[in-house]
């Protein structure tokens, strides 16, 4: 059942998604050749709690094998949900994927931003700038009255356009009162898929995961990390927003 906000809820997610987008950027200035990405989960669980949110990660998923950190941080073909770690050491010309979800004041937002590590190569910056903008065009089809699959064409059509394969296996989702609600979300389009009307006051996280080869993935043995099958890179980016009359609301940017 897809929940549709009320206007206290979407505030309270409008003061929590300004807030984890502030603590993204903190989280950025330790993406620096040498840190390991232990001390980036260290520090967003600080700035979690000075803020009094909740991180809504850590012990999400099966209680006997819960997820146990803060962020995700996914570095170059690690596509999704890489464990933080002092042995997972950044190297100059990595690319990392930060993503956080935090509960403020009883709502979830949730987001994803891809960090150069130094200098990278000319392939890798394409792949970073093209998963970005085809987000910010995937929302530019968001709007009361649109239909979902919309975005879902646009963002597939866009990384297409430019060389890259779209992640099939892995989606957008609702997002609120819960860290998943519904609707599923694909990145990418197929005759035949669900549709589903917008409508205002919905709460989506939007979250391309394009990769540089082919659009299979598969699991790691710790059995929470996806990595591309080919081994090549992969970038996401992902924001939270509010559908309105006229279009969205993004809350995960400052």
């Amino acid at each position: 059942m897809i929940i549709i906000k009320s206007k206290k809820e979407i505030e309270l997610m409008r003061q929590g998604g300004k807030l984890l987008a502030q603590i993204m950027e903190r989280l950025g200035e330790l993406v620096v050749p040498g840190q390991n990405t232990e001390e980036i989960n260290k520090l967003a669980r600080k700035l979690v709690f000075d803020i009094k949110g909740v991180p809504v990660f850590e012990g999400y998923g099966d209680p006997k094998r819960p997820y146990p950190a803060v962020i995700c941080a996914s570095i170059n073909n690690e596509v999704v949900h890489s464990i933080p770690s002092k042995d997972k050491i950044l190297q100059e010309g990595d690319i990392v994927k930060i993503d956080i979800g935090m509960r403020y004041s009883g709502m979830i937002t949730d987001m994803t931003r891809t960090f150069s590590v130094g200098k990278i190569s000319p392939e890798a910056q394409k792949i970073v700038d093209v998963t970005r903008e085809a987000l910010d065009k995937g929302i530019g089809k968001i709007k009361a009255g649109a239909k979902l699959s919309e975005y879902s064409r646009t963002v597939d059509g866009y990384a297409k356009a430019n060389g890259f394969s779209v992640v099939r296996d892995l989606v957008g989702h609702g997002v609120g009162r819960e860290l998943h609600e519904d609707p599923q979300i694909p990145n990418y389009f197929s005759p035949g898929m669900r549709e589903i009307v917008l409508q205002e006051g919905m709460t989506l996280a939007l979250e391309p995961m394009i990769n540089e080869g082919t659009h299979y993935v598969k699991v790691s043995a710790d059995n929470w990390t996806y990595v591309t099958k080919d081994g090549k890179l992969s970038a996401q980016f992902e924001d939270t927003i509010v559908v309105t009359r006229d279009g969205v609301e993004i809350l995960t940017r400052i």
